[in-house]
């Protein structure tokens, strides 16, 4: 009898303890990739569930995607997306803001050959460039080739559609191509070693992932989705303190059924590194920096995907992210 009693009390012990966990539900940019490492690890470790959450993950289809539904539909608390995208919405008038930013560069790029002789736009001249119409990328291209002093005269632009541009260019039928260069660049040089040449180095920068949220959930789950951020921010800084094998393992034990690389996983969380940067001092990781935001105002509106009279710090919240709090229960102490 006591053995069924201390049983039961055991039972009641666990279900008292989920029950307590404050759910938060998340949509993500695209199905698993090296951009999400944090999430998984976080998850594999229980670190969400230790800091009183209960974190739910749902694949997306595009960032653009994303925003749409994280700031116009009550199904989602959290999204984690290109934050060129979520600008773009909240110019157009969806209420959402970004919370936390963890590549704080722009991914955009050019994914060129390692034995071609193009360094840069100038370069392109009678080349052939895949890129697709209707992603992030495209409004950009002209500012990039004019940075050479070329236009799309100059070159010949294949325009695939997103889902086709990897073998496109993987196979030779395309000197060149547009596109994110931390997702893109570890699965093409398995078959064709390239490099990439950013856009920001050519003055158009802006942060890229991040963690966003709308308007009323920052009201209404502020201090869950602070937490989410936090307990992500501090995942990061795990991932790249030499942990980066350990998050490729935590992706594929919880998606067994997505048939991931581990070579590219991999690659992919070493590409992403440079795009992260160093943060300002005293700036923790993920914490939004004003100066980026400003950039991020003046390469989007140059290109009008957004207008100019938005100031840069109303597309961001501060003092949500706080990864220090979070370092004894990293550490295991």
């Amino acid at each position: 009898m006591r053995i069924a009693t201390a049983a039961a009390g055991c039972l009641m012990a666990v279900a008292a303890s989920a029950q307590s966990l404050e759910p938060l539900n998340v949509r993500l940019d695209w199905t698993p990739w090296g951009v999400h490492a944090a999430f998984h690890l976080a998850q594999q470790k229980g670190w969400y569930k230790k800091a009183g959450l209960d974190v739910r993950f749902e694949d997306g289809n595009g960032s653009v995607t994303t925003v749409q539904i994280v700031g116009s539909g009550d199904s989602f608390d959290v999204g984690h997306a290109s934050l060129a995208s979520m600008m773009i919405a909240r110019d157009k008038g969806l209420p959402v803001k970004a919370v936390a930013v963890f590549a704080r560069r722009s991914d955009i790029g050019l994914l060129v050959p390692d034995d071609s002789n193009i360094k840069g736009p100038a370069d392109l001249k009678g080349k052939k460039v895949v890129y697709t119409a209707g992603s992030l990328e495209a409004p950009f291209i002209d500012s990039f080739l004019k940075a050479g002093n070329i236009t799309r005269s100059d070159l010949e632009l294949l325009n695939v559609d997103a889902a086709s541009k990897a073998t496109t260019y993987a196979v030779g039928r395309a000197d060149a191509a547009v596109s994110t260069i931390p997702f893109f660049l570890p699965v093409v040089s398995q078959s064709r070693p390239s490099h990439a040449i950013s856009f920001a180095d050519y003055g158009l920068n802006m942060p890229s992932f991040g963690i966003f949220a709308s308007e009323d959930k920052l009201k209404s789950r502020g201090k869950a989705i602070s937490k989410f951020a936090s307990v992500t921010a501090r995942a990061w800084q795990y991932i790249y303190d030499g942990h980066e094998d350990e998050a490729v393992d935590a992706i594929i034990a919880q998606r067994p059924q997505a048939r991931l690389d581990r070579k590219v996983l991999r690659g992919q969380i070493d590409a992403l590194k440079p795009y992260f940067g160093t943060p300002p001092a005293g700036t923790p990781m993920g914490a939004p920096v004003p100066e980026n935001w400003v950039k991020a105002v003046k390469t989007l509106s140059s290109v009008g995907l957004i207008g100019n009279k938005r100031k840069a710090d109303d597309y961001y919240v501060t003092g949500m992210v706080h990864p220090a709090q979070y370092d004894a229960m990293v550490s295991g102490k």
